[in-house]
């Protein structure tokens, strides 16, 4: 018989920015970092004798908790993987809620019946991560092992084992970031001891006690963005309303702030790309907007955010990241190994959640008032 603890990757940029990661690989959060060395803390001590992670970097960085402690090598098993999500891939959850709605419900209700270009089979998974397990098992029996993968990928292997069908994937738990899973293994006999273990964390590191969907199923806070046309009077009022109290919120005052400069440059973004300026809405409620010059930076693989704000009273309710994840991942996207932009040295609240999500200051120029930092974030990932 094998001993397996079977565990989550930490926090990733999808689960922060609220982005579809299947295959997609997206680097672990500082809040993942900090759940990772508790990880770390609590598989101290337990005899490991292999450590295995999927071929994606958040579940090998993951990894990296039990080796802190285990003089191992990392064994790499792509049959870990998450679910391939196809088309999906890198789009923000409140996009296909939109878009695709009856999908949508399939994915999180009956996944058997969820279909979208690419998309892998909800049967192939089970089958892939079963297979995995058991194999893994076999090449060290009598042993203990440690396995890193995914979220839905896990909870397939559990419905599996439970024997819950796809329609009643409800009764069976998601599993938080780090969480631990004890199975014993017994040639294709897997039993469970306990599942979705996430002690270690407390929810002063827990990912799910910063989230609601997973104990209510509401879709409530997942953002989608719509593209601007600031050729049309009303959206170009909306979008300089929100600069104009950008600028009193970072300045003090509207000083120097020229509101047509301002517009003919976003303009102008979006002739160079019709993405460069997004809406975001809950629903059909507008939140913020982000704006983007995909030009500046082109030639250094950098990516430049100009504008990123949230109407106050969307304020605290976590919906930065998704802005800050809807530019990320278009830069991503074009290959940009970098993202960039300027910040007031008075806006302590914006340095604070930028410093936060892991940019750096590499610059600094004359701002009006104060002056404007230079901040810059290296970019990993995309579809593997």
């Amino acid at each position: 018989m094998t001993t397996v603890y079977l565990i989550r990757h930490a926090e990733a940029e999808g689960n922060y920015y609220r982005r579809i990661q299947g295959h997609w690989d997206g680097q672990i959060t500082a809040l993942g970092m900090r759940q990772i060395d508790a990880l770390a803390e609590r598989m101290r001590d337990v005899p490991i004798n292999a450590v295995y992670a999927s071929d994606l970097s958040r579940t090998q960085t993951t990894a990296q908790a039990i080796l802190k402690y285990h003089a191992l090598p990392l064994h790499i098993d792509s049959r870990l993987r998450e679910v391939g999500m196809g088309v999906w891939e890198g789009r923000s959850w409140g996009d296909v809620l939109h878009d695709d709605p009856v999908q949508y419900d399939h994915f999180s209700n009956d996944p058997a019946n969820w279909h979208v270009e690419g998309g892998e089979d909800w049967g192939h998974l089970q089958e892939r991560i079963y297979n995995a397990v058991v194999d893994i098992a076999a090449k060290h029996d009598g042993q203990t092992v440690a396995i890193v993968s995914h979220g839905t990928a896990i909870r397939s292997l559990m419905c599996r084992l439970y024997g819950v069908g796809s329609k009643d994937i409800h009764t069976v738990q998601h599993g938080d970031n780090t969480c631990v899973t004890l199975l014993h293994v017994q040639g294709g006999d897997i039993q469970i001891e306990y599942a979705c273990d996430n002690s270690h964390l407390g929810d002063g590191l827990s990912t799910f006690s910063r989230q609601t969907w997973w104990r209510t199923g509401s879709d409530l806070g997942n953002l989608r963005f719509v593209p601007m046309n600031l050729m049309d009077e009303q959206q170009a009022a909306f979008y300089l309303n929100c600069y104009e109290d950008s600028w009193r919120a970072a300045h003090g005052d509207t000083e120097g702030y020229v509101s047509a400069l301002y517009l003919v440059a976003a303009r102008r973004w979006l002739e160079e790309d019709q993405r460069a300026v997004a809406m975001a809405l809950e629903g059909e409620t507008p939140v913020g907007v982000i704006a983007l010059d995909t030009q500046r930076g082109a030639e250094a693989d950098k990516g430049w955010i100009g504008f990123l704000y949230l109407l106050p009273e969307a304020r605290g309710k976590r919906y930065a990241s998704q802005l800050l994840g809807y530019a990320t991942t278009l830069f991503t996207n074009m290959g940009r190994k970098a993202v960039c932009l300027h910040v007031s040295e008075d806006n302590v609240h914006a340095r604070g959640f930028y410093a936060h999500t892991g940019f750096v200051q590499v610059g600094e120029s004359t701002g009006i008032g104060a002056p404007l930092l230079l901040l810059e974030k290296p970019l990993g990932g995309g579809v593997l």
